[in-house]
């Protein structure tokens, strides 16, 4: 499941965000930290998370301690789907 989550998280941050889907992002990559997302893309993929998977953020986990890499990201989507 989980592995299913970060394909679906990479494919859409390398096709809507990077431009560039030819592009594998690896689970542990920095998103926020490295630099691949910025503040707007970051309220994008929270949408994008929460359209696909179901699952309600709060504004206070949209930061580098949940969302730096797809691993995270994937981890937070997993708490929310029980």
């Amino acid at each position: 499941m989980k592995q299913d989550i970060i394909e679906k998280l990479n494919q859409y941050i390398t096709s809507r965000v990077l431009r560039d889907p030819a592009r594998t992002l690896s689970p542990d990559e920095p998103l926020i930290s490295g630099g691949i997302i910025d503040s707007f893309n970051l309220v994008d993929l929270a949408i994008f998370t929460e359209d696909e998977f179901g699952v309600h953020l709060d504004d206070m986990e949209l930061n580098v301690e949940h969302f730096d890499s797809l691993n995270q990201l994937a981890e937070l989507i997993q708490s929310r789907l029980g």
